[in-house]
């Protein structure tokens, strides 16, 4: 939700005169609908993958890209999820920016990312790698580890975590 109201004075170096600004204020929310001692634990791949599964539309599952990210917290609970792009057949486009600004503003202490291939290829593409590789960094600036990828398709998952295919940074 944004609001497009914030009054600002400022005054002019003279001193002299009194100019206002009118500046957005941008407000992003978090809204917990379940007590912390009922959110879902996970504890492997499979719980995010099932996660993520039951709150993917079987319809778009095998029609177009979807990208999303379960947010934990510290104590590896789904805290929620969210939608970050929709995108063709073949892709989808995935701004850092947003998935690292949500998981800071719900005060997420880890994240998980996930996203399904329309084709059923259960194979992770090089794109899928260097986005992960990106987002793990990031992550790793912000002390927001992302502990997993998965990726989703209606006939199972493929878990970057089990593959070892996530490259976290050595300090």
């Amino acid at each position: 939700m944004c609001m497009f109201h914030l009054d600002y004075q400022c005054h002019v170096p003279d001193m002299t005169k009194t100019q206002q600004y009118k500046i957005s204020e941008i407000k992003l929310t978090y809204t917990h609908k379940v007590k912390a001692a009922e959110r879902p634990k996970v504890t492997s791949s499979e719980m995010a993958y099932e996660l993520f599964r039951a709150n993917w539309d079987d319809m778009t599952i095998n029609l177009c890209e979807e990208f999303k990210i379960l947010l934990l917290d510290r104590n590896n609970a789904c805290m929620g999820i969210v939608p970050i792009s929709k995108g063709g057949v073949s892709g989808t486009i995935v701004d850092t920016k947003l998935i690292f600004a949500s998981a800071l503003k719900a005060k997420a202490s880890a994240i998980i990312l996930g996203h399904n291939h329309p084709s059923g290829n259960l194979k992770a593409s090089s794109s899928d790698k260097y986005l992960t590789n990106n987002l793990v960094q990031a992550g790793h600036v912000l002390s927001l580890p992302v502990l997993d990828h998965i990726i989703l398709a209606d006939n199972g998952y493929l878990s970057f975590a089990d593959k070892n295919l996530l490259r976290v940074p050595v300090p």
